[in-house]
């Protein structure tokens, strides 16, 4: 039996299966440290993280991903994921007020998070705000493939805001 000293060696051990895929085994040592100590906060944004893209469970994935930022709002690696749930269960206000904490932390990857945003104003047709976090996000972007995606994006949301013009036109007639 594996006999861990401390929690963070028990924090490492787990990552470490969570990277192979070992779900079941990684689940119990995040929980086990979680009960150890309620307010390591990594624990909760590894478990989010389970939840989330293994598991499915969109309510539990919020509660880790929330009380991680909580806990640790300079952690810079949760706002990501937790934006992306925000964005996928489309929780508008939620999704402004985590996308503005998330922007004055350093280490967040500000392409990605306007990106996130822009998706979101996309997918309820507000054209020009998803254009503007587009533009933003490339602006921000660090790498090809974030420039490419920004671009693409704005094109993207170009045509379907032309092609709802045109509707709308002949709909009025």
């Amino acid at each position: 039996m594996d006999i861990y000293l401390t929690i963070e060696e028990k924090y490492l051990q787990a990552v470490d299966k969570l990277d192979y895929g070992y779900n079941k085994k990684t689940m119990r040592l995040l929980n086990e440290i979680i009960a150890a100590e309620p307010l390591y906060a990594r624990a909760h944004y590894q478990l989010g993280k389970l939840y989330y893209y293994e598991i499915k469970d969109y309510q539990a994935a919020g509660y880790h991903f929330k009380t991680c930022a909580e806990l640790e709002p300079s952690f810079p690696d949760v706002y990501g994921d937790y934006l992306h749930l925000l964005v996928f269960l489309d929780m508008g206000k939620q999704v402004q007020l985590v996308k503005e904490k998330a922007l004055n932390v350093a280490g967040v990857e500000a392409a990605y998070i306007h990106y996130l945003s822009g998706l979101h104003a996309e997918k309820k047709a507000e054209w020009d705000a998803a254009i503007a976090a587009y533009n933003e996000a490339f602006m921000q972007a660090t790498s090809k493939y974030e420039k490419d995606t920004a671009e693409e994006s704005i094109e993207r949301v170009k045509a379907k805001k032309s092609r709802a013009r045109k509707f709308n036109y002949e709909l009025s007639n």
